[in-house]
This record gives C-alpha cells, structure tokens and sequence, in this order.
C-alpha cells in the first residue's frame, strides 16, 4: 500500500508517518520500481502500535524503548511496568498540578462575583498586585 492509503488506515497524517521513519520508530518501506514506497502489513500494525501509545501520551522515547522490548519477545516484562509506573506517576504529578491550578482559579474567579467596572474589578486588581515591578 502506498502512504496515503497507509494515513487513511490509521487515521495518521502523512507528515506524521514520515517523521515516525525518519526518527527510526517505523522502518522505511521498500521503495517500487517507480520510486514509491511500499509499504506492508508490518508497517500498518507498527504504526497502529505508535498511535496507541501517543494516545495515551507516550513520548518517543518511551515508544522507541517499547519497541526495542518488543523486539525481544522471550524477555521479562519488568522493564514495560517500570516504564508504565513511571508514565503513571507523571500523569499523577500533572493531575496534582492542575488540582492546584483549578484552585488558585476558583479562588481567583470568587474574588468578583458581582459585575463591576473595570477599574473595580476584584480579579484585574488581584492579578495586578501579584505583578512584580523591577
């Protein structure tokens, strides 16, 4: 199948398969004898494999290392749950910050609850006293 075809079924932009060979997560494909790239079934079930990862926000290397422990099918799996407890406990870490976020807003927002001119505002007046002058 060529590119195109190989985006349509995966739901990936072209551009994106491309990057994905160029930094070595997908093998480039043989090429015709036209110069076209051809590319296979393993190339397909790859890139479906990229995709689930970036959807659940792996980055790169992650992926990289999860293929390289792919690739060794006989070997212990400790090194994937290591690699997904690490994932997870920066997922935990960015939910925690956004908790605080979400706070320091609420709080932020109760600050005018009423209309106001500007110049009265509750929200501007706290957001211009934590500006610091040089």
């Amino acid at each position: 199948m060529r590119i195109g075809e190989l985006a349509k079924r995966t739901g990936c932009d072209v551009e994106t398969i491309r990057f994905y060979e160029k930094s070595g997560l997908l093998d480039e494909p043989v090429r015709t004898v036209s110069g076209y790239r051809e590319y296979q079934g393993v190339h397909l079930e790859r890139l479906q494999f990229i995709r689930h990862c970036r959807s659940l926000q792996l980055g790169l290397q992650d992926i990289r290392t999860l293929l390289d422990l792919q690739a060794k099918p006989s070997a212990g799996c400790e090194h994937v749950n290591a690699l997904l407890d690490q994932h997870i406990a920066a997922i935990q870490a960015q939910m925690a910050a956004l908790r605080t976020l979400e706070t320091q807003l609420f709080n932020l927002r109760h600050k005018c609850n009423k209309p106001h001119s500007i110049e009265e505002c509750g929200i501007l007046q706290n957001l211009a006293d934590g500006v610091v002058h040089a």
